[in-house]
């Protein structure tokens, strides 16, 4: 398999949440840590996109926003700077349901052909669990100087594919980001 750097944006200001999201407990553990042990099997190479101390329990490369406040670009940004690998895999800390599987899948059908590609579902793209090029970095930089900061705005602006899944495994996508759609998760797994 390729060489992959596993980016989680563990950033954001979770003003819904009312809490660190990447810590919210789900099923006895932090979200971050579901999400962890997904990647783990394609990347022993994880770093966590973060500008606070609550995750140096674990013992994954820390790494701080290069440009504070740029919302997931500016996450993405300080992400690929700091990789080492030209693929990389980016991942929101919110999305406590992905599996291996799916992550395998998305690595599998990803071609030098795309800078980014990304998943999608009936419902809408999902841009915070994709595959990201280090050669965007100077999109990135001028969407940040712009302070263009919407992602789907940016997927426009470089060569992106979609991949779309339908059935039971968009159910991975879903991202949790209020205490009412924690418990609703909790009620209705599956």
């Amino acid at each position: 398999m390729k060489k992959v750097t596993v980016s989680i944006l563990c950033g954001g200001k979770s003003s819904r949440m009312q809490s660190e999201k990447g810590l919210v407990l789900f099923q006895g553990r932090p979200f971050i840590e579901h999400i962890i042990a997904a990647a783990l099997p394609i990347s022993k190479e994880i770093q966590l996109v973060t500008n606070t101390s609550y995750y140096d329990y674990l013992h994954y490369k820390k790494i701080k926003d290069i440009e504070l406040d740029k919302g997931p670009i500016g996450g993405i940004y300080s992400a690929l700077v700091h990789s080492e690998s030209e693929i990389n895999l980016i991942l929101s800390c919110d999305i406590p349901l992905i599996s291996t599987e799916l992550l395998s899948e998305l690595i599998t059908k990803h071609t030098t052909d795309f800078e980014i590609s990304v998943f999608s579902d009936v419902n809408k793209i999902h841009p915070l669990i994709g595959i990201y090029s280090k050669k965007i970095i100077p999109i990135l930089k001028k969407a940040i100087e712009e302070n263009d900061l919407k992602m789907m705005r940016f997927l426009e602006k470089v060569n992106h594919q979609i991949i779309e899944v339908v059935g039971e495994k968009s159910k991975q996508f879903r991202n949790v980001n209020s205490p009412a759609e924690l418990n609703e998760l909790n009620t209705n797994l599956y």
